[in-house]
C-alpha cells in the first residue's frame, strides 16, 4: 500500500489524563515527604528542596547562588573529589539547583541504593564547610563566565527586562554582577547555609519504584533529627511600579544583530485568568505554528525563531516575547509584533486555529507525564504555589474551556497599546 502523504494522518483528542496520586507523609521532626509511586523500573529520584532560593538573597547579592553551588565541595568528612566517587561507585547522579524562590539536592539512582546514599546527601546538607579553595575558584569561573555572557545580546536584553519589570532591588528583577561576586565571602555562605539548610525546614520528594522500604528509610535518617530555627526571614518588597511606556535601547558597537523583548509583569498561576492567557500565548507565538513564527520567520524571513511566553512564578510573574534580528529588521520586527497582536484583539480567533492550539496543548502536557520524575515536577508546582491538588488533573478542562471571545479580551486586557515594555540590545 502507498502511503498518500497529501493526507493528514487521523487523530484522536485528549479529553482527559490520569495523573497519578501522591502521597504525603509528615516526619516525626515535621518535615513533609511527598512520594510519587509510578514505573517498572528500579530507579528513583530523591529532592530535598529548601526556603533558600534567589529570594532569601538580601542583602548579600548572589549568596543564596554560591552557596547551593558549593555544597558539593567539601563536608567536614569528605572532599569533594571523594564526594564525587561516592556517588560514582553508586551509579548516582546530583544535581544542586538554584531558582527564584527555592534550592534543592537532587540525586537520582537505584533505588536499591537508597540506604547507602542517604548518609551522604545528609551530610553534603548538613555537615558543608565551604573550602576557601574552592570557593576561590568558583568565584574566578563565574566571573569569566559572566564576562562571555554579557557579550551576549540575548543575555543582556534578558537582564535589562526583567530589572526593567520588576525593579532592580527585586529579587526576580536582580541580576549577579560582577562587584556581587567579588564581594561574596566564605563567611556569608556560612551565615546562610546555618540559616537556610543546615537542620532546616524543607520538603522531600520521592518518585519512582517506591516501597514501603524506601519511605521507612527516609524517616530514619531525616525524621530524627531536630529542625533548627532560622533568624533570617524572607525580605517584603512593596508591588513595582514600572513604566510600561518604557523603550530600552542598549546600543552595541559593530552589533550585526539586535535582541528584542517586548513584555509586561503579569501574575502566578493562581490567577483566574491563567489558563485564558496560556491560550493568548499560545496563539501568539507559543509554538512552531504560531501567528508570530508564521509572519516574521516564514513570511518576512526576519528571524530564525520566536516566541511568547507566560512564565509564572512562586510570588509573581511576567509576559514576554523574544527573538533576535538582523539590526536594520529590527524596528519592522517590532512594528509586526504589534500588528499581530492588533488583530488578537480585533479579530476573534477561528475555530478551526483555536482546536489546533488546544490540541497542541493539551497533546504537549499529556507528552510530559510520561515518567515519575515529571510528574511529580507538576506537584512541587502545586505544593510550592499553594495550589489545588487537582490543578493538573483539572489542566485538560481548563483549556477546552477558553473560548475565542475570552481570548480577545485577554489580548485587550493585558496586551492594550503602551502596555508592554520594550528592550533592544544591539541597535535600530
Amino acid at each position: 500500500m502507498i502511503l498518500d502523504r497529501t493526507i493528514s494522518p487521523n487523530f484522536k483528542t485528549i479529553d482527559e489524563v490520569n495523573i497519578a496520586s501522591i502521597q504525603t507523609i509528615v516526619l516525626a521532626n515535621g518535615i513533609p515527604l511527598h512520594i510519587v509511586n509510578v514505573g517498572e523500573q528500579p530507579v528513583m529520584k530523591l529532592e530535598v528542596s529548601f526556603e533558600a532560593g534567589g529570594w532569601f538573597d538580601y542583602p548579600n547579592n548572589g549568596v543564596s547562588h554560591f552557596t547551593a553551588k558549593m555544597l558539593s565541595e567539601g563536608t567536614a568528612n569528605h572532599s569533594s573529589s571523594k564526594i564525587s566517587e561516592f556517588f560514582d561507585l553508586f551509579g548516582a547522579f546530583t544535581e544542586f539547583g538554584h531558582g527564584l524562590d527555592r534550592a534543592n539536592v537532587v540525586v537520582y539512582g537505584l533505588t536499591k541504593h537508597l540506604s547507602s546514599l542517604l548518609p551522604m546527601i545528609l551530610e553534603i546538607i548538613n555537615e558543608s564547610v565551604f573550602p576557601q579553595r574552592e570557593l576561590d575558584n568558583l568565584k574566578n569561573i563565574s566571573l569569566q563566565t559572566l564576562k562571555v555572557n554579557l557579550e551576549k545580546n540575548a543575555f543582556v536584553a534578558n537582564q535589562v527586562f526583567r530589572k526593567d519589570v520588576f525593579g532592580a532591588q527585586h529579587p526576580y528583577g536582580n541580576s549577579l554582577r560582577a562587584e556581587d561576586i567579588q564581594s561574596i565571602n566564605r563567611d556569608d555562605l556560612i551565615k546562610f547555609y546555618n540559616n537556610r539548610w543546615k537542620n532546616q525546614p524543607c520538603r522531600i520528594f520521592l518518585s519512582g519504584k517506591i516501597s514501603d522500604a524506601e519511605i521507612k528509610l527516609i524517616e530514619t535518617f531525616f525524621g530524627n533529627h531536630q529542625i533548627a530555627k532560622s533568624d533570617i526571614s524572607s525580605k517584603v518588597l512593596p508591588e513595582t511600579d514600572y513604566n510600561s511606556q518604557d523603550k530600552i535601547l542598549v546600543e552595541k558597537e559593530n552589533a550585526v544583530q539586535s535582541s528584542i523583548r517586548m513584555g509586561r509583569k503579569l501574575f502566578k498561576r493562581s490567577h483566574p485568568d491563567y489558563f485564558k492567557m496560556l491560550l493568548l500565548n499560545e496563539t501568539l507565538g507559543g509554538y512552531f505554528g504560531s501567528r508570530l513564527m508564521k509572519n516574521i520567520r516564514e513570511e518576512k524571513g526576519f528571524t530564525y525563531g520566536i516566541s511568547s511566553n507566560v512564565a509564572p512564578f512562586a510570588r509573581d510573574g511576567y509576559f514576554i516575547i523574544g527573538t533576535d534580528v538582523k539590526k536594520e529588521f529590527t524596528q519592522q520586527t517590532i512594528d509586526e509584533i504589534y500588528k499581530e497582536i492588533k488583530k488578537l484583539q480585533t479579530e476573534l480567533v477561528s475555530e478551526s486555529e483555536l482546536e489546533t492550539v488546544k490540541n497542541y496543548m493539551i497533546g504537549a502536557f499529556a507528552g510530559s507525564l510520561n515518567t515519575p520524575f515529571e510528574i511529580i515536577d507538576r506537584y512541587k508546582v502545586i505544593l510550592g504555589e499553594d495550589l489545588p491538588l487537582d490543578f493538573y488533573q483539572n489542566y485538560i478542562s481548563n483549556i477546552r474551556q477558553v473560548s475565542a471571545p475570552e481570548i480577545l479580551e485577554m489580548a485587550n486586557q493585558y496586551l492594550s497599546e503602551g502596555s508592554l515594555l520594550e528592550v533592544v540590545v544591539g541597535g535600530k
